[in-house]
């Protein structure tokens, strides 16, 4: 065996960690000139609630590992539908379940065996590699995606469309690519490009949401800002403060001016104004107290410096 073939053998047998090398990372069908101008939330909603679920296909896996690695990113993504081209035998007490998480219950058992000749004929396809062309002189590798990009392109696409990953140590050939709609590519160190084929597989469909999922375990982070009357109140509150400081008019002017640029770009909530509130009421009440115990004693109100 040669030393480049005792490599590659190294690379599969580390559990295809430079899986997506020259190639893998996938196919989803899309409208390369779709801009999505006009677009709104509802329309989204609409959009994402009629548009046809994506397939994920796996092109020859060779690691059961990276199987059930993309199906448990397929379930976390809101996908279900995974298609797999000649790969390794998937049993219940193997790799792929054991990656699978939750995705052991559905998207692992309900897998389909598929030939690339079908998907081609049933599906628009992006394929995605990372190796590309730098310009059009490589026609396979050339134009492509960044998965940011797919996404908006995707959003007005009404079509089957299947997501192609290659093979862990190969990714896609040429021919292969050749007969594809598209092309993707995730951006990475120039150095070091290649993913690992479920690394890969997660980075794109984490990047595909929003086609994909309605709604995720995250709260609502809509922030009300506070009454303007409050606000205005702190400001009131804030120039006593600066007057019982002792600063010099033209500077007192100019720090009222920072806190109201500042407030203006926070967009502070009712509790965050009214916490301010309390605070420097209290800190003017204490000022005030200061200044009468310096009246009644005959004392400088500020220290001298």
């Amino acid at each position: 065996m040669s030393g480049a073939d005792e490599d590659a053998v190294a690379e599969d047998d580390a559990g295809a960690e430079d899986g997506v090398g020259a190639d893998g990372v996938v196919g989803v069908d899309g409208d390369a000139n779709a801009d999505g101008d006009g677009a709104t939330p509802e329309r989204d909603d609409r959009a994402r609630s009629t548009r046809r679920e994506p397939v994920v296909v796996v092109v020859e896996p060779e690691t059961p590992g990276n199987v059930g690695t993309i199906a448990r990113a397929m379930k976390n993504f809101g996908l279900s539908d995974l298609k797999l081209v000649d790969p390794p035998e998937l049993t219940e007490d193997g790799e792929a379940y054991g990656f699978a998480g939750h995705a052991r219950e559905d998207v692992l058992p309900n897998t389909d065996e598929v030939t690339f000749d079908e998907v081609v004929a049933n599906y628009h396809t992006v394929g995605t590699t990372a190796i590309t062309g730098e310009d059009d002189r490589s026609h396979e590798r050339f134009p492509f995606k960044t998965p940011a990009e797919l996404r908006e392109s995707l959003k007005a696409v009404d079509a089957p469309t299947a997501i192609v990953f290659g093979r862990e140590g190969r990714g896609l050939n040429n021919e292969e690519l050749s007969r594809l709609d598209e092309v993707c590519s995730i951006p990475a160190d120039d150095d070091y490009p290649v993913l690992n084929l479920g690394q890969a597989a997660t980075v794109l469909l984490y990047e595909l949401r929003e086609l994909t999922v309605d709604e995720t375990q995250l709260p609502d982070t809509a922030v009300t800002r506070a009454p303007e009357g409050d606000v205005e109140r702190f400001h009131e509150f804030f120039g006593d403060f600066l007057a019982a400081t002792g600063q010099r008019e033209h500077v007192r002017e100019k720090n009222a001016l920072l806190m109201r640029r500042l407030l203006g770009r926070a967009h502070p909530t009712e509790r965050e104004v009214h916490s301010l509130l309390g605070t420097f009421r209290k800190a003017n009440a204490k000022l005030e107290h200061a200044e009468h115990l310096a009246a009644k004693y005959d004392e400088p109100v500020y220290p001298r410096e």
